[in-house]
């Protein structure tokens, strides 16, 4: 039977990584062209540096729910052998799409908080044409934040089919040598 606890605490993980990530998307940096009258040239001021830390919070949360299903499940590799059948398929299915899911989530995540973190710097540029300041593309912590929803649910789905698997396991013998019990 899966445990409820670890399930209820890796969700909760999960909610406040999807949480943070949707905030870093609402608060990513803007900026605006200022022209320094003295030394006769523009620069880009950017806001504040708020989303970068969402960002890296979102991307902890997701890390730490990972390792505990993954620490819980001996990372698929390790531990009790799992009963052939549908659950030991769907485990080995899910556990595969669990981990691309969370790779794209946390390459989003990291670089989505490091160009973030990069355009908050002043850029001056020497140019009469208007230029435009660099800013975070939209939708990269959004599109963390939606392989964030995808891997909650794909985990828990692994850690169910996984934890069934493992309990239907039944060894093919109790001792591995010859009874001699009624030769005594």
């Amino acid at each position: 039977m899966a445990s409820k606890l670890l399930m209820i605490t890796v969700l909760i993980f999960d909610i406040i990584a999807f949480g943070l990530a949707v905030g870093a998307e609402q608060r990513r940096s803007t900026a605006r062209i200022v022209q320094d009258s003295d030394a006769n040239y523009n620069y880009c001021v950017y806001d504040s540096d708020i989303s970068t830390g969402l960002g890296v919070g979102a991307l902890l949360f997701l890390l730490v729910s990972q390792v505990l299903i993954m620490g819980v499940s001996r990372c698929f590799c390790c531990g009790k052998p799992l009963s052939p059948g549908g659950s030991r398929a769907w485990a080995v299915i899910l556990f595969i799409t669990c981990w691309v899911f969370f790779l794209i989530a946390e390459v989003c995540l990291l670089a989505g908080s490091v160009r973030n973190a990069y355009h908050t710097k002043y850029k001056p540029f020497y140019s009469d044409t208007p230029q435009h300041c660099q800013t975070l593309r939209k939708g990269v912590f959004g599109a963390g934040a939606a392989f964030i929803l995808l891997n909650a649910i794909v985990s828990q789905f692994y850690y169910v089919c996984y934890s069934s698997a493992r309990e239907k396991f039944q060894s093919y013998g109790a001792e591995t040598g010859v009874g001699l019990g009624p030769y005594k």
